[in-house]
């Protein structure tokens, strides 16, 4: 029983189920596979040059006022960054080292809290070396291999399979080729490969 977890650092929603998806699915008995990836790509293949939030205000506005019941709801610290969406290049490719080791799920973490809780800037390399640090990692070494062609192509290629499985945004879960879209899905999507 397995669920693989598409997010996007640059994603508010994902970061409400980054935050509970390992404990939600140790209680379902499923196995949970992270797949960092860039929403970027898909949404210039959609036409789209920024977030749909910030295209559409309304939706955007929504969207903080949702964010702050759903954190408030879950207890989850929140704060609303300075810059949205974010760059999020660096932290997907060190997710994407991290999902090739064991590390990937609590890097992932602390990067959602460090730009959703904590207000810091996540394209920052300095950031992303404390939270490296602060999981024993190497952290110039690893902040090196984002810059290597094999991470690169890594990402590029995980962000091409999100496309390939009609994923079009984040968070997605996907149980065998069944999808599910939205934090608001989480639950449904667990149920789904517990039973399936």
């Amino acid at each position: 029983m397995k669920i693989d977890f598409w997010y996007e650092f640059a994603s508010t929603y994902s970061y409400l189920s980054a935050m509970r998806i390992e404990d939600a699915a140790r209680a379902k008995g499923v196995t949970v596979q992270w797949k960092p990836f860039l929403l970027g790509p898909i949404f210039n293949s959609q036409g789209w040059n920024d977030s749909p939030f910030n295209i559409y205000p309304a939706k955007g506005a929504y969207m903080w006022r949702d964010m702050e019941r759903q954190c408030a709801a879950y207890g989850l610290a929140f704060s609303k960054p300075d810059i949205f969406p974010v760059h999020s290049v660096t932290a997907a490719r060190l997710a994407w080292l991290g999902s090739q080791a064991d590390w990937c799920p609590a890097f992932s973490c602390k990067v959602y809290h460090a730009q959703f809780a904590a207000g810091l800037d996540i394209s920052d390399e300095g950031v992303l070396g404390n939270i490296l640090n602060d999981l024993n990692l190497p952290a110039d070494d690893l902040l090196a291999q984002t810059q290597a062609p094999e991470t690169k192509s890594g990402l590029r290629e995980q962000t091409e399979a999100a496309a390939a499985n009609s994923i079009f945004g984040a968070p997605s879960f996907l149980v065998g080729t069944e999808l599910f879209w939205g934090d608001d899905r989480l639950d449904a999507a667990l149920e789904f490969a517990r039973t399936a």
